[in-house]
């Protein structure tokens, strides 16, 4: 069994363990099981009688081989996903702080860069994050994956080129000043939204701006990306209108570390989640997310929107 100081040890790793096995899997509830099977193992390895001289490191390598194993097993479903694929969003409301693991991991990886990995295949997906997001050096990223330092440094380096070839860069910790900039920006879109008010909206959205729609074909929502200013706030609008007539509410929120909102049934359910990407004072993307099977660990899910089955 684990002893008391051992525990408090790897409890205290919790966080980062659940950092890595989200940015693996884009998944919460995925995530969460691969950390606690990480801690089911090592209590079955201190049972069994097992050093351990280096528990951080021996918990990470669990937990990274666990994705890399769920990766594999995975690839297919995500290839026949209906529609456009986003993460389960890592939601922290503004008036009520998530589990301490998913207010650390707000800081580091946004939708749009999570996305971007899905280009990755599994072993450069976790050379790329422990090295790049996480800061390891390559003598531990080899010793997690069980590639060769030589090895890994390939790895990284190809992974890195695509993810430069993709126009994004790792989702950094905004500063206190550009978090209070996004918060407010984020305000008044969603009051231009709410009240329909279009000029306001030309003021907030970049030219090229993209929206992007994740509904799993289980709810009403855009079978594809749609960009260009005029077209998403023309949807934008439609959408908040109908929002409006049928006592849809919002919760401002922090959505993987960018600022965004709750969506709420009349019932106070939730509808789905809007993430804004923000840079040099505009919304430059908007990633929604309405699948039903990627909101249940924020609250109970509505069911308005949803398709027949």
């Amino acid at each position: 069994m684990l002893g008391s100081t051992a525990q408090r040890e790897a409890v205290g790793y919790r966080p980062l363990l659940f950092s890595i096995a989200y940015g693996m899997t884009g998944s919460v509830g995925d995530a969460e099981d691969i950390v606690q099977d990480a801690f089911l193992g090592l209590t079955r390895a201190y049972q069994a009688g097992t050093v351990i001289d280096n528990l951080k490191a021996y918990l990470t390598t669990a937990v990274t081989r666990l994705g890399l194993n769920y990766l594999s097993s995975a690839r297919v479903s995500r290839e026949t996903y209906v529609g456009e694929w986003l993460p389960e969003p890592v939601v922290v409301l503004a008036d009520m702080p998530g589990p301490a693991e998913h207010a650390e991991l707000s800081d580091s990886l946004s939708m749009a860069f999570l996305v971007l990995l899905e280009s990755l295949s599994p072993v450069e997906r976790a050379v790329f994050m422990l090295r790049e997001v996480f800061g390891y050096g390559y003598p531990e990223v080899a010793g997690i994956t069980g590639k060769t330092e030589v090895n890994c440094r390939q790895i990284f380096a190809r992974a890195r080129q695509r993810i430069a070839a993709g126009g994004q860069v790792v989702g950094s910790a905004l500063s206190r000043e550009r978090r209070a900039e996004g918060e407010e920006l984020a305000r008044r879109f969603f009051v231009a939204a709410e009240g329909g008010d279009m000029e306001a909206l030309l003021g907030m959205l970049a030219p090229d701006v993209v929206l992007h729609g994740d509904g799993g074909g289980k709810v009403r929502a855009f079978g594809s990306r749609l960009a260009g200013r005029l077209a998403v706030i023309r949807l934008l609008l439609g959408v908040f209108r109908r929002g409006g007539t049928l006592g849809v509410s919002l919760r401002p929120a922090w959505i993987n570390g960018r600022p965004g909102a709750v969506k709420y049934d009349s019932e106070g359910r939730v509808i789905g989640v809007v993430e804004l990407d923000i840079a040099d004072g505009v919304v430059r993307a908007i990633h929604a997310v309405g699948n039903p099977d990627k909101l249940a660990h924020i609250g109970p899910v509505s069911d308005l929107g949803r398709l027949p089955e």
